[in-house]
């Protein structure tokens, strides 16, 4: 296919307007021209010519050297390969019209052979746009990615094209977030001294009115009260770019996945402790808790439990504390899958929420669908609250909204999972005497019951809906003081220590030099007309009687 280089003017008559070209009289000066250069590419489909044209080179050497650039690109497609003559004539006819950068030859190269873009184009905000658009997965979860793209992808590294991203880029992005971290932590910091001070100025008169007035309209002036950007969602971020690239992978638009190898803070998650005698004082003191995740002793579950048994989901509280069920799952248990009879229920659906709608939704994972067993109380439980609900479909008629779930509104209709966490906290405040733990804790205590009864980790694991046995030592094992206490003494038990050895000789060996000194001392009494001892004063009258025997007559 044809192409050259060739000089050019740009004069224009000032008269006409046109271009003079080869009539300007300064056509021959030696730096008043630019050269420019013309490609043949093949045509269209259609038949119509294509070619790619560049202007402004200086010298004629330049200008040679990206036509040369240009026909080695065209020499990547093999004479019987018209797909990657199309696809390389069809990327060199864009690089001209956005007057782009010709690519490189080698990476050029690498792309057609492995069936990538050749143009490479594509900034990361199409690409995570186009990716969403393509997720088939439950609404909550469709929220939380668009959420980590739109808050902080795009505006960090939307505009980056997505082939040259780099892991440095990634890291600059997470050290701007902590950045922003501490600079929303002073400006709420400024915002609540600000409110602080405020509230120690008095309402009445003119003077503390108009520096009320003053502090408002500075307090309007400062950035409002923000959260940061935390460890966890940080890691989610993370897990949401991490995804999207390995789809570009996938579909042979990228190579190299630089979230999977960039570097950010880990997630230290709160490991669940049980409310012992010492942390309840702690807590009834300074009103803080030793962690987010409490967990309430055997006796303290009982206390609850017998506090809210007139409570109208008294069932639900004990089937997740028992059992260990998962809020959106309790809320979601249809009464089809709750098999009393033979003391199992089935888990395949859940409540959860969106917003604040709710809708119905498979388990979160597929190990979350599972047959539960139910011990003999639950079932009775579980009677008894059919029974209730039996009651209250006749008093309600036709304004009953027939659900099929187990635990519902008092009409019927679905339970709100965010209203029963809101009633569960009402029910603890009102249980004085316990310290408070989270609806989600009752779970915890859940799997720590089971474990502390020497149930296997697996079916504690399966019971709970866990994929891994590791879940559950990891987060949900916490230990009960009696059941640590026992643990300990069998197993310092098994340890022959010499030094534990001769203690306890020595204990024996002066347990029997203070019996003896006790038995020395009794005699000497005995002789000082004391008390005889028992078997001297025996002795004594067996010795009479066999003297009086042998008495003469």
């Amino acid at each position: 296919m044809k192409g050259s280089t060739y000089r050019r003017c740009s004069c224009r008559d000032p008269k006409t307007g046109k271009e003079l070209g080869t009539s300007c009289p300064k056509r021959n000066s030696r730096n008043h021209c630019t050269y420019s250069v013309r490609q043949e590419l093949s045509p269209r489909e259609g038949g119509t010519r294509r070619s790619f044209a560049r202007g402004g080179y200086g010298s004629l050497k330049t200008a040679q050297a990206d036509l040369d650039h240009v026909r080695a690109l065209l020499g990547l497609a093999d004479s019987d390969d018209p797909e990657g003559t199309e696809l390389i004539a069809e990327m060199l006819a864009e690089v001209s019209r956005e007057r782009s950068p010709l690519p490189e030859v080698e990476e050029t190269r690498r792309r057609l052979n492995s069936g990538q873009d050749l143009i490479g184009s594509l900034t990361v905000a199409e690409w995570l746009d186009r990716w969403l658009a393509g997720k088939r997965i439950r609404k909550s979860g469709l929220n939380r990615y668009e959420t980590d793209i739109r808050v902080h992808l795009k505006p960090r590294i939307g505009d980056r094209r997505l082939d040259r991203l780099r892991v440095s880029h990634l890291s600059e992005m997470f050290t701007e977030i902590r950045d922003a971290n501490a600079q929303i932590l002073e400006d709420n910091a400024q915002r609540r001294a600000a409110i602080d001070e405020l509230a120690t100025v008095p309402w009445k008169g003119t003077e503390h009115r108009a520096r009320r007035r003053a502090m408002k309209a500075a307090i309007d002036e400062m950035p409002p009260f923000r959260r940061i950007t935390g460890p966890a969602t940080r890691q989610h971020v993370k897990a949401t770019l991490r995804a999207a690239l390995n789809d570009a992978i996938g579909q042979q638009i990228i190579t190299f996945n630089p979230a999977a190898h960039v570097e950010i803070d880990p997630v230290r998650k709160p490991k669940a402790l049980v409310w012992t005698d010492e942390r309840v004082a702690k807590w009834e003191q300074t009103g803080e808790k030793p962690s987010p995740v409490m967990v309430w002793t055997p006796e303290q579950t009982g206390a609850f439990l017998d506090f809210v048994a007139e409570d109208r989901l008294y069932a639900m509280w004990h089937l997740i504390a028992f059992r260990g069920l998962r809020r959106g799952e309790a809320c979601g248990q249809p009464w089809s899958e709750t098999n009393l009879d033979t003391h199992f229920l089935t888990v395949s659906s859940q409540l959860v929420q969106d917003g604040w709608e709710v809708e119905a939704s498979d388990p979160k994972t597929d190990s979350g669908s599972r047959v539960v067993a139910l011990d003999d109380d639950t079932v009775d439980v579980l009677k008894h609250h059919r029974e209730r609900q039996e009651t209250a479909r006749e008093e309600w008629g036709t304004a009953w909204v027939e659900t099929g779930h187990v635990f519902t509104q008092e009409d019927g209709s679905w339970l709100h999972p965010g209203k029963v966490t809101d009633l569960f906290e009402r029910l603890v405040v009102a249980a004085s005497g316990l310290p408070p733990i989270r609806l989600h804790d009752l779970r915890h205590g859940a799997a720590t019951l089971m474990l502390a009864a020497d149930i296997d980790i697996k079916i504690v694991s399966d019971t709970l809906g866990h994929s891994d046995t590791r879940i559950t030592r990891d987060i949900y094992q916490s230990v009960l003081p009696h059941v640590g206490k026992s643990a300990a003494e069998a197993t310092a038990k098994l340890v022959p220590l010499q030094r534990k050895a001769e203690a306890e000789k020595a204990a024996r060996k002066a347990a029997k030099k203070e019996k003896a000194k006790k038995d020395a001392a009794k005699e000497a009494d005995a002789g000082k007309g004391g008390k005889p001892k028992k078997g001297r004063a025996k002795a004594q009258a067996k010795s009479a009687k066999k003297a009086t025997r042998r008495r003469p007559k």
